[in-house]
């Protein structure tokens, strides 16, 4: 018997059941979902099907359109209600993850509202990071016309095989939760003023598709319990100047949605406004959604769906035993790890890749960048039929120099295409800058991702050798086929009067002791910023001093915008005090001296000065042993200081190729 077989017991949303309590919660998926008829790629429906595989009792793909009246655009791809090849390519995805006992649900759009420029929402309101631009307001024809589009699109979605509809969205500020939010909704119709006024849109919708679709076909809301907003563009981290909607309204929402007829809700918090606790990043802990989602659960029978940080398995378990929610959704940790309920169900957890709340390889691929949707840890999410694992050509001897997180995942894709590997890292453990990385103690996943990577490489029968400073002549004892250099970086230490007083960035956190009193952390990277956080969070007096113009501005593709957001947030909150375009010329006894923009310099006085000056790449190995005559190939931050992300596709992308 373990803990974690509650999450195995089979459950029923309306007359579906399903076999376990393991959700893949909808995401945008990105321009790798479509083949140019607008119908589900190969590779979208392949994505799937391992994550049946994986186990995985229910998918719900991300949010499908049904208006084709309204809106000028859709920013989500074809329309499921007029283009007949996407309904062809849904029916061979429901019938994929059907074979391995997985039940789907369609996710239908209403539209994005304010989220996006020219799209119309509930009432004239700013466009999301664009204030000096408005959404139309929709009118009582318009709001009708849409409704009706959407129930349509549930018609199609039961012809298609799907088990099941869920609504886009009241949550993150999509139209429908603009429509019942009465920060954003001022219409003086049918559809605004009172909160069931407001929840009109969602009553038509459940009730039309019963009617279309009989009542033993599942309806349920992608509801968001709390806003977390306090005004258009500005989160309140504590909730406590709340514009949106507090709790208290979304468990009243939720017992309203009931009693309208609805099977199912698939429970999150946040908004675009507030995209923190939207797509919560490692500063959110881990399971902070279970006592919203809890107190939702107290007050209605249907099953409750938790999202949003929720990849900690232990709390996950003990929520489904004692009732606080029926089900855990799994986003990104899902693009992690395909297997993950397989995993988690067999007992074997420490075997899970852990999603690390980083961000990179899902949020500001598709949201801020535009990129098909991946992920930071897994180079082969969402993409496996474009970049998937390579069989090795013929027996090759691979050697790594280098332990950190691109070594090891170097050697772990070598060995995995069937390669004899051998490791050389100098120092006596495994993991480089990860392991200061995953010393915050908000950083958890980043020390269960280097454990992972161990386990991987003992798995794999990886040689690895610690203590090993390789030289040529040892290279060349190893008669190796191919060289892999990931040789890391060492900390920038430029030539400032006086910065020998300082500590540096990973001798600070790796010594925090050493961290006394008032501090001042120069560099606001994203080290520099997670140290000033973890000191802020003891009560310290903490100051950031950055020369650019904003802080986690850079390191190639900076901080994604959710990330930076919480960071600022948690500053202000925190008392942290931020300078930019402020840069650092001298550290003395006092403290650090600093020169502004204007020119002026002023000393900020501290009994501790951190150096948080960035990364440099280690010496160039490539070039000193050239005359091996053999490949040589450089990976992660030997090509140049760069993030988790970077440094695990440059490598699998290197050892996936020789």
């Amino acid at each position: 018997m373990s803990k974690y077989d509650v999450l195995g017991k089979p459950y029923k949303i309306g007359n579906v059941e399903i076999k376990n309590r393991f959700v893949v919660i909808p995401m945008t998926m990105g321009g790798l979902s479509y083949d140019e008829e607008g119908g589900f790629s190969d590779n979208l429906i392949n994505y799937f099907e391992l994550r049946a595989k994986g186990g995985f009792g229910l998918i719900i793909p991300g949010a499908a359109t049904t208006d084709y009246h309204v809106d000028p655009y859709s920013a989500l791809g074809p329309n499921v209600n007029t283009n007949k090849h996407w309904q062809e390519r849904a029916k061979l995805l429901v019938d994929t993850v059907h074979k391995h006992g997985t039940k789907i649900f369609c996710q239908l759009t209403m539209g994005l509202g304010r989220n996006y420029p020219g799209l119309p929402g509930p009432s004239e309101n700013p466009v999301w990071r664009n204030p000096n631009e408005k959404s139309p307001a929709l009118t009582t024809e318009q709001m009708k016309q849409k409704i009706a589009d959407m129930i349509e699109g549930a018609v199609v979605a039961k012809e298609c095989g799907y088990d099941g509809v869920e609504m886009h969205a009241m949550h993150w500020g999509y139209l429908l939760d603009q429509i019942a939010m009465a920060f954003y909704n001022r219409r003086d119709d049918e559809y605004g003023g009172s909160l069931e006024n407001r929840l009109r849109a969602a009553k038509e919708l459940v009730e039309g598709i019963h009617e279309k679709c009989g009542r033993d076909f599942p309806v349920g809301m992608r509801l968001g319990l709390k806003t977390y907003i306090k005004d258009y563009d500005k989160a309140t981290l504590t909730g406590e100047e709340e514009v949106g909607r507090t709790l208290e309204e979304g468990v009243k929402i939720a017992k309203l949605l009931e009693s309208y007829g609805y099977d199912f809700l698939d429970t999150d918090t946040g908004t675009y406004d507030s995209f923190y606790y939207a797509c919560p990043p490692m500063y959110n802990p881990q399971g902070f959604m279970i006592p919203l989602a809890a107190a939702a659960k107290k007050e209605v029978n249907i099953p409750i769906i938790a999202g949003g940080r929720m990849q900690n398995y232990d709390l996950a378990a003990e929520a489904v035993e004692k009732g606080e929610i029926d089900a855990v959704g799994l986003g990104r940790p899902s693009l992690a790890d395909p297997d993950y309920p397989n995993k988690v169900l067999a007992g074997q957890v420490d075997k899970i890749r852990p999603c690390i709340g980083c961000n990179m390889g899902c949020f500001r691929r598709c949201v801020e960048t535009g990129e098909p949707v991946s992920c930071a840890v897994n180079p082969q999410a969402a993409r496996e039929l474009v970049v998937g694992l390579k069989p090795g050509e013929g027996d090759k001897k691979v050697v790594v120099v280098g332990g950190g997180i691109a070594g090891m995942e170097a050697a772990r894709t070598s060995a995995l295409r069937g390669y004899r590997v051998t490791l050389f890292e100098k120092s006596d453990h495994l993991g480089g800058h990860v392991v200061e990385a995953g010393a915050h103690s908000f950083k958890s996943e980043i020390a269960k991702l280097n454990a992972w990577y161990q386990d991987q490489l003992k798995d794999l029968g990886v040689d690895v050798k610690l203590d090993h400073e390789p030289c040529i002549n040892c290279i060349r004892k190893q008669e190796a086929d191919v060289v892999i250099l990931a040789t890391g970086t060492n900390e920038s230490h430029p030539n400032i009067p006086g910065l020998d007083k300082a500590v540096s960035s990973l001798d600070a956190i790796d010594h925090p002791e050493k961290l006394k009193g008032k501090v001042v952390i120069v560099g606001g990277g994203l080290v520099g910023c997670e140290i000033a956080l973890d000191e802020a969070n003891k009560g310290k007096d903490v100051t950031v001093v950055e020369a650019l113009d904003d802080i986690m501005a850079a390191g190639g593709a900076g901080a994604p915008y959710p990330n930076k957001q919480m960071i600022c947030d948690l500053f202000e909150n925190k008392g942290v005090k931020v300078y930019t375009s402020t840069k650092l010329v001298e550290v003395n006894d006092e403290g650090a001296v600093v020169e502004k923009a204007d020119g002026t310099r002023e000393t900020f006085k501290a009994d501790t000065v951190v150096s948080a000056l960035g990364f440099r790449p280690a010496p160039n190995l490539k070039e000193e042993w050239a005359e091996l005559n053999i490949p040589m190939y450089e990976v992660g931050d030997a090509t140049g200081a760069g993030t988790i992300m970077k440094a695990i596709w440059d490598a699998y992308e290197v050892a996936n190729s020789i």
